[in-house]
C-alpha cells in the first residue's frame, strides 16, 4: 500500500525540495509520522510542544479535511493523496 504526501513549497526546503513523499502507513497519524521520521526538521512545523498538528496547518485527505473525516486516526488506503496545506497570513 503506497500513500502520496504532497509537500507544500512552503515546506520543502526541510525535505530537500522533495514535493511528494511515498509512505505505507494505515492512518494520517501514520502518514505524519512516517513523513517527520524521514525529514526530522519538519516535526516542528508538523506539531506542537503537546504533539497536536499545528493550529496554523491544514491537513487534507484526498481534498477533505480530516477535521471532518475523525482526525488523524482517520485511515488510508492504497493510492490516497494526503496534503499539508499551511495558512498563510498577511496584510
Amino acid at each position: 500500500m503506497s500513500v502520496t504526501i504532497e509537500i507544500p513549497t512552503a515546506f520543502r526546503r526541510f525535505t530537500g525540495d522533495t514535493a511528494k513523499v511515498e509512505c505505507t502507513p494505515a492512518t494520517v497519524a501514520g502518514v505524519l509520522e512516517q513523513l517527520t521520521a524521514r525529514y526530522p526538521a519538519l516535526a516542528r512545523h508538523i506539531r506542537d510542544e503537546k504533539g497536536q498538528i499545528r493550529q496554523f496547518l491544514n491537513v487534507y485527505l484526498n481534498e477533505e479535511d480530516i477535521r471532518f473525516l475523525g482526525g488523524e486516526s482517520c485511515p488510508v488506503k492504497d493510492g490516497d493523496r494526503v496534503m499539508l496545506v499551511p495558512s498563510i497570513a498577511g496584510g
